[in-house]
C-alpha cells in the first residue's frame, strides 16, 4: 500500500528562497490521483471508487457548503465577531473526502480546522464558532456525532486518538479511529510518540495528515527531509500519499486504511497533499512568506472547481443544480451570521464552575479576585459599564 518512488528518494536540493513550493510537484513522489486538476476521471491500479452521480453530487455539495460556511466564519473575523478564525480554504476535498469515509461508529479527532469533517459528522456549523467566538470551550456533544471537541494543542490529538483506538480494540469493537493533523504537527513528540504506540499496540487508527505545505510561515521542507508519508514505514505501519485536492481520491484512500484498521490489521499514515489557500489563521498574512505565484498555481489545482467541472462533462448535474446549491449556500450563510451575532455571552463567574468537584483553595482564591474585579465595575446608564477608578479619575 506504501507509495514509493526514485524521485522521493532523492535529496532535496537547498534553496535560499523563502517561497520554494511552486517547484515542489515536478519533484514529489507519486500521488494517488482519481480525478485530475483539469477535471478528468482517472483510474488507479490500488484504489478504485464507484459512485452513483446522487454520491457524485453529494460530496460536490459537501464541498461547497463548507467553503461557503468557512468564508463566512472569516469575515465575521474581519467585522469583530470572532476572535481568531482558521480557514480550510482550498483543503476542502481532503476533509469531505475522508470524512465521507467513516462509519457512524468510527470516532474523530480533529485539530481546529477540521470544519469539512465537522460537517460530514452532522455537528452543526454554528456550534464550530462559540469557541472562537469566546463564549463556551466546544459547543457541541462529542458522543453524539463521535466527533471529539477541538484541539489547540498541536498534535496532542493524536495521543488521544490512539489511546482511544487501543480501548477500541480491547473493547473488540470492530470501528476504527481517525486522528487529523497538519504537516507543522508531524515534528511534534507528541504525533511521533502516537506514532510508536499505534504501531506497537496495533491499533486500530489511521492518521490523516493534511499537509497544506505551510506551518504557519515554515515551509514543508523545513520540517522533513523526506515526504511525509514515508515516516510511517520508520514506525513499522504503511503511509501513502493522496492527490488531498482530489475528493474521490481521498474519499476511496481513506476508506481502505479505515478498513484495514477495522479488520486489525493497524494504524496507517494518509498524507494528503494539498495547499493552504489562504493565511493560517486570520491572525496571520501569508504574503509576507510565500508568493502570489504560487497561490496561482494552486488556484488552477481548486478541488471545487474539478469536481464541477466533471460533473458538468459527464452529464450528472446541470445548472439547475448548481443554482439551487448556490441559494442553499446564500442560506447557510445568513442563518451562521445571525446566530453568531445572536450567542448570548457566558456568565462571567461562570468560569470557576467545573473545575474540581470538591473545590479547591486556589481556585476560590481567584474566583474571590475575579468577582472582587468585576464588582469594580459601576454602570453609567447612558455610556454602560466604567471602571470604578477610572471614573473617579475623571472627577
Amino acid at each position: 500500500m506504501t507509495v514509493d518512488s526514485t524521485a522521493a528518494r532523492k535529496p532535496r536540493r537547498s534553496s535560499t528562497k523563502r517561497s520554494s513550493a511552486k517547484q515542489r510537484p515536478a519533484d514529489e513522489p507519486q500521488l494517488v490521483q482519481l480525478l485530475t486538476p483539469e477535471g478528468k476521471r482517472v483510474e488507479h491500479p490500488d484504489y478504485s471508487i464507484d459512485l452513483t452521480p446522487e454520491e457524485l453530487r453529494g460530496l460536490y455539495r459537501d464541498m461547497v457548503l463548507t467553503r461557503r460556511f468557512d468564508a463566512e466564519a472569516t469575515t465575521l473575523q474581519r467585522q469583530g465577531e470572532l476572535g481568531l478564525w482558521a480557514s480550510l480554504l482550498g483543503q476542502e476535498a481532503a476533509q469531505i473526502g475522508s470524512g465521507r469515509a467513516l462509519r457512524d461508529d468510527d470516532y474523530v479527532f480533529p485539530t481546529y480546522r477540521e470544519h469539512g469533517v465537522a460537517w460530514c459528522r452532522e455537528v452543526d456549523p454554528v456550534n464550530l464558532l462559540g469557541m472562537f467566538r469566546g463564549v463556551n470551550h466546544g459547543g457541541w456533544d462529542p458522543t453524539v456525532n463521535n466527533f471529539h471537541l477541538y484541539t489547540i494543542v498541536i498534535g496532542s490529538q493524536t495521543l488521544h486518538a490512539t489511546g482511544y483506538a487501543m480501548g477500541v480494540a480491547k473493547d473488540g469493537a470492530d470501528s476504527a479511529v481517525i486522528a487529523y493533523f497538519g504537516d507543522g504537527a508531524s515534528s511534534q513528540g507528541d504525533v511521533n510518540e502516537a506514532f510508536t504506540f499505534s504501531a506497537v499496540y496495533n491499533a486500530p487508527v489511521v492518521f490523516f495528515c493534511q499537509n497544506n505545505q505551510w506551518a504557519i510561515s515554515e515551509p514543508t521542507e523545513k520540517q522533513t527531509r523526506v515526504p511525509l508519508y514515508q515516516r510511517a514505514a520508520g514506525f513499522g505501519f504503511p503511509g501513502v500519499r493522496v492527490d488531498g485536492n482530489d475528493v474521490l481520491a481521498c474519499l476511496a484512500v481513506t476508506r481502505e486504511a479505515l478498513e484495514r484498521a477495522r479488520t486489525g490489521q493497524g494504524p496507517t499514515l494518509i498524507e494528503a497533499f494539498t495547499y493552504r489557500m489562504g493565511a493560517h489563521t486570520t491572525s496571520d498574512d501569508p504574503t509576507r512568506y510565500r508568493s502570489s505565484e504560487e497561490r496561482e498555481l494552486w488556484e488552477a489545482r481548486d478541488p471545487i472547481l474539478r469536481m464541477r467541472t466533471y460533473l458538468t462533462a459527464e452529464g450528472f448535474a446541470d445548472e439547475a443544480f448548481f443554482t439551487e446549491l448556490e441559494t442553499e449556500s446564500d442560506a447557510l450563510a445568513k442563518r451562521v451570521r445571525d446566530v453568531v451575532r445572536s450567542m448570548p455571552d457566558p456568565e462571567p463567574m461562570s468560569l470557576f464552575d467545573n473545575i474540581y468537584a470538591d473545590g479547591h483553595m486556589l481556585v476560590d482564591e481567584e474566583r474571590a479576585e475575579f468577582a472582587a474585579y468585576h464588582a469594580s465595575f459601576v454602570t453609567d446608564s447612558e455610556s454602560g459599564p466604567v471602571s470604578g477608578s477610572a471614573s473617579e479619575e475623571g472627577n
